[in-house]
């Protein structure tokens, strides 16, 4: 129903949506260790899309967010060895190691009807069938079987709610509002 990761587009086209006051940058991986002698470094991927991950895309890196246009991406085990434009060697890439790599919220693609973004439901506003307000979502704690959202009721109270269809009627992205049924033992 939610995930935190990223995917990215290479089009221009603008698919992502960031809303106000939603994050300007999503995570998409970590860099560890160069590899080799010709430029690449070894990269934890933070997406459930490292396909999308390109030649010719732009990346930002570190916190300053530092762009860089990839070069070359090639998998290796459960991470990927990537290089960038400009990097020709391993004492130069060498000083983005331990460095997060981000893409911009809007080179996001949409995620399919019913899947939304981590930053989408932290801050949206949890109502029940009836309309009675509970709280705000404040935030996603991912489990192995599925999300558990934490909801913050006005006093104070934190209420955990499943991200299960059973659970979650409805969720409206431009209201921000997600209707929920409460569990029998509320």
């Amino acid at each position: 129903m939610t995930t935190a990761e990223s995917s990215f587009s290479n089009s221009e086209q603008k698919k992502g949506s960031p809303q106000s006051g939603g994050p300007v940058f999503l995570i998409i991986g970590k860099l560890q260790r160069t590899h080799g002698v010709k430029g690449e470094i070894v990269m934890e991927v933070m997406t459930d899309f490292p396909e999308k991950i390109l030649p010719g895309n732009i990346v930002y890196i570190g916190s300053k967010q530092q762009p860089y246009e990839v070069s070359t991406v090639r998998p290796a085990a459960d991470k990927i060895l990537i290089s960038f434009k400009g990097f020709n060697d391993c004492d130069q890439v060498s000083i983005l190691r331990n460095q997060i790599v981000s893409i911009k919220t809007e080179d996001a693609n949409q995620l399919p009807e019913g899947e939304y973004y981590h930053h989408e439901i932290i801050g949206m506003t949890a109502v029940e069938e009836d309309g009675k307000l509970i709280g705000t979502i404040s935030e996603i704690l991912v489990t192995g079987a599925n999300d558990v959202y934490i909801i913050k009721k006005e006093n104070g109270e934190e209420l955990l709610l499943p991200a299960i269809r059973d659970a979650v009627s409805s969720i409206d992205r431009s209201t921000r509002r997600m209707v929920v049924r409460l569990p029998e033992w509320e």
